[in-house]
């Protein structure tokens, strides 16, 4: 392994004083089989696996990999086992401070191993979308030739900040936040190890709940925060870490919200509710609970898409893209940027016009349905694309409105079990006040016939 990663001096303080470094950087697993979570990348004959050495080599050598995803889920972590483990020559590169330059070097480096010693590189690029397309392409050679196998690490969707090339040649790995129960798991491991607090202190449980829910699915925020907290409880003379002494060291209070009880649903209630009264101080309020809380931010994506339908419709004909817009956002970006993209739907909803036309308008069509109200469809409207169509009087006498003077043709449309309903009314709120003036005008017209 190359010093680049984790240099020779760092690891001989390291050793001699195992208190030196960060508790997050103590815990890093030396083998894949320490690795929290991730179990769908660690399968045997994973391209991770075959990268350190275990299962087929040669021309079914392990490709190069990107690994994607938030932050404190293990990309550096899985680099770090790899230099480990594997006998190749490991060099690592960051792209906040790498260019073009330092690149070449490296494949020209792993060439020449390579060549004269039959020895392969395994290349370490952190920050992978922080490198521009022309940086990026000088990759390319070295990946397809295979002089370097190339593990890349990035935090933003590869289809967007990584070239189409490179994408092809790699495979794309997906880390996904890791669940409570392997951050539990990992919380309790650092508490116990010798690597980490050694048993120094304890961890109350609704500290550890919150420690939980602020890490967010991070692992290295979650061991940061205790070993901020392990530290102020030992310097009171504690041997327990509390939900007090937490929450003085990590600056962030304990919010009261159980994800899968009461808490849960009174406050997506409140929030939905305070966006239908238009408060929008109040919404956002909410909002900020349920984010601090570790709320999934698919979960408020969802509500507000209802919302936006279900209280504002066509009095604001925007609000539905938005929110639409917001949860495709969320689902690429994740939180803490999520914050921001919830935040701009939730205040864009709140401040619009408000109308439940098109939610009352459905509720009585269902209504009618439901109560037997349907009949069969008019003669003329029904299907008459088929043989023998017209002999049954299908689609006879039907009047193309596009062949009518203002697009309208008056005929009837409902089955005559509801014929002359109205469902839809809409109000004078907003932009639906066109509509209120269109609807009616477009009902006279029907009602000549």
């Amino acid at each position: 392994m190359e010093p680049d990663l984790f240099t020779a001096a760092a690891e001989d303080r390291q050793a001699r004083e195992p208190g030196g470094s960060p508790l997050a950087v103590r815990m890093r697993p030396r083998t894949l089989d320490e690795v929290v979570g991730q179990g769908h990348l660690l399968r045997p004959g994973s391209p991770l696996r075959r990268l350190v050495g275990e299962g087929a080599g040669g021309p079914a050598g392990p490709s190069s990999v990107i690994l994607w995803g938030p932050p404190g889920t293990g990309k550096t972590t899985l680099a770090y086992v790899v230099s480990q483990a594997t006998e190749k020559r490991f060099v690592e590169l960051s792209a906040i401070t790498a260019g073009v330059k330092e690149v070449r070097a490296v494949i020209e480096s792993a060439k020449q191993q390579s060549g004269m010693y039959g020895r392969d590189t395994v290349l370490f690029l952190d920050e992978i979308h922080r490198f521009s397309k022309a940086q990026q392409d000088t990759l390319l050679p070295a990946v397809e030739n295979r002089w370097v196998t190339l593990i890349a690490a990035t935090t933003e969707n590869p289809y967007f900040s990584v070239i189409s090339p490179l994408l092809s040649r790699s495979l794309l790995l997906t880390l996904e936040p890791l669940t409570d129960e392997d951050l539990r798991g990992l919380l309790r491991r650092a508490l116990t190890d010798e690597r980490g607090l050694g048993g120094a202190v304890t961890l109350a449980e609704d500290a550890e709940a919150h420690l939980l829910r602020i890490a967010g699915g991070d692992a290295r925020r979650a061991l940061t925060a205790l070993e901020a907290g392990a530290g102020a409880a030992m310097a009171k003379g504690e041997d327990s870490v509390s939900l007090a002494t937490l929450e003085e060291t990590v600056d962030r209070a304990a919010v009261k919200y159980d994800r899968d009880g009461d808490q849960h649903y009174d406050v997506a209630s409140a929030l939905i509710k305070s966006i239908r009264g238009s408060d929008v101080d109040a919404a956002l309020h909410y909002l900020a609970r349920m984010i601090e809380a570790g709320e999934d931010p698919r979960f408020i994506a969802r509500r507000l898409m209802i919302s936006a339908s279900e209280d504002i419709g066509l009095a604001d004909p925007t609000a539905l893209p938005t929110a639409v817009a917001a949860a495709q956002a969320v689902a690429l970006i994740g939180f803490p940027e999520a914050a921001l993209t919830l935040s701009h739907a939730t205040i864009a909803l709140a401040l619009a016009p408000k109308s439940n036309a098109a939610t009352l308008a459905i509720g009585a069509a269902l209504a009618d349905v439901r109560a037997g109200k349907a009949g069969p469809v008019p003669p003329h409207l029904r299907d008459g694309h088929y043989k023998g169509a017209a002999k049954l009087g299908h689609a006879q006498g039907y009047v193309y409105p596009h062949d009518v003077p203002g697009g309208i043709a008056a005929q009837q449309y409902a089955p005559d079990a509801i014929h002359g309903a109205r469902y839809y009314e809409p109000t004078r709120h907003g932009a639906e006040a066109r509509y209120a003036d269109v609807v009616e005008r477009v009902r006279e017209r029907l009602a000549s016939d």
